[in-house]
């Protein structure tokens, strides 16, 4: 079983990004378990005064997280044309320590939904930009940018439109595939 671990970059409960991140759970592909890691919001502000050698118990468990985790997928919308700040704390945590990070060389994916024409692509660049300097093996081929969210899911939950069910498998997919294939040496 492939164990992928979904961060979800808006903290509101009813959002289109968490509902997006439900459809990919409620559909992933046999073999893909996604979990959702909702800590993120208990992670202080990065600041390395605080990671020494006892690290707030937050970031603790997220490490954990990311370690147990096979890939990780980012959902994420966009704040003034940028991913918002708790997804960005939470990739500055993951990063750490630099060179043996839980996120380092680790398959990650960028996905998610925007109000605008674009749907977040923006926020999907900057995120991929910085877990891949944070050490990710970022898949920068997926691409889901769902535009006008809240239009198009008006009426209904993104796990009931046939196109985003199918974007978010082949995005787990993915995943899985990279998380499949030999590390480097």
């Amino acid at each position: 079983m492939t164990q992928i671990i979904a961060l979800v970059g808006s903290l509101r409960a009813g959002s289109i990004n968490r509902q997006l991140t439900e459809a990919a759970a409620q559909h992933a592909p046999e073999g893909i378990e996604l979990s959702v890691f909702d800590g993120i919001v208990d992670l202080p502000f990065y600041n390395e005064d605080i990671d020494g050698d006892t690290p707030p118990e937050a970031a603790v468990a997220f490490r954990q997280a990311l370690a147990d985790a096979d890939g990780v997928l980012l959902v994420t919308p966009e704040y003034n044309g940028t991913m918002p700040a708790v997804l960005k704390n939470a990739l500055d945590w993951a990063s750490r320590p630099f060179g043996a990070s839980p996120l380092s060389g680790k398959p990650l994916a960028v996905i998610g939904s925007a109000f605008g024409q674009y749907g977040g692509v923006w926020a999907h660049d900057d995120a991929r930009k910085a877990a891949g300097i944070a050490g990710a093996k970022v898949l920068e081929d997926v691409k889901v940018a769902i535009p006008q969210s809240v239009v198009r899911f008006a009426e209904k939950h993104p796990r009931e439109d046939e196109e985003v069910v199918g974007l978010v498998r082949g995005a787990l997919t993915a995943l899985a595939d990279a998380a499949a294939e030999p590390v480097a040496a």
